[in-house]
């Protein structure tokens, strides 16, 4: 299914960021405000909508970061995000925000690979790794949790390729590159650390999957989730 006019939201991080695509036209706004969320998301949605002059009534499908994250701003956005749709009656696009971080290291540096890591507080970080196939993240494995360890040590990074350079995007990576990045094998993106949401719209519209409003549900990542390789990848 496409759709012409796509409004995507994220609260996920310490960054609310907001974007709106109308065919060929774009508009887009983010603030670095970790408590505000709540107060600001609205306003920054209408924000765009009267950049590209339309109105809600307009939107066909919306687009959210639902994790992983703080788990209040995964809340907000997640609520927003239904709040928004069922008023509507719109499906929603749910997006990693994991992969929002290696979709943005593309579109910026055009990374062939990337492992995306967000902090996740008590010495953890949320992880993925992605391989950028025409331009778009393609994951190489589920999100997941892990310690401040050396991650060519972890199961899954046997998935990327040796012959290409591996990316590093989010602040996992501005928290404990040291421990992470033992042997020096990935490149610290200093510019790509917080998820913006015209990333998570550009993947979203190319590989989401829509669902109703009702079925939204956050990205919460536990410890006890186990590696596991994607279905179709061997």
């Amino acid at each position: 299914m496409t759709f012409n006019v796509v409004l995507a939201i994220d609260t996920s991080t310490e960054q609310c960021s907001v974007a709106l695509k109308k065919a060929d036209q774009w508009a887009t706004r983010a603030v670095l405000a970790p408590r505000e969320h709540s107060q600001l998301i609205l306003g920054l949605v209408q924000e765009v909508l009267t950049e590209l002059a339309i109105t809600l009534a307009d939107v066909e499908a919306i687009v959210v970061g639902h994790g992983p994250g703080s788990f209040t701003g995964v809340r907000i956005s997640v609520a927003i995000a239904q709040g928004l749709a069922f008023s509507h009656n719109l499906p929603i696009i749910p997006v990693s925000t994991l992969t929002g971080l290696a979709q943005q290291a593309i579109r910026l540096h055009d990374a062939p690979q990337v492992v995306s890591a967000i902090d996740a507080r008590m010495q953890e970080v949320y992880v993925a790794a992605y391989r950028q196939q025409q331009r778009f993240a393609v994951p190489l494995c589920a999100e997941q949790m892990a310690g401040l360890v050396d991650l060519t040590t972890l199961p899954w990074w046997s998935e990327l390729d040796p012959t290409q350079m591996v990316m590093g995007a989010g602040t996992g990576w501005q928290l404990a590159e040291a421990p992470l990045n033992q042997q020096g094998q990935v490149h610290v993106l200093d510019d790509v650390t917080l998820p913006l949401a015209e990333d998570l719209l550009r993947w979203g519209v190319a590989y989401g999957k829509p669902i109703a409003a009702a079925d939204l549900e956050p990205l919460y990542v536990r410890n006890e989730v186990a590696w596991q390789k994607l279905p179709g990848r061997g």
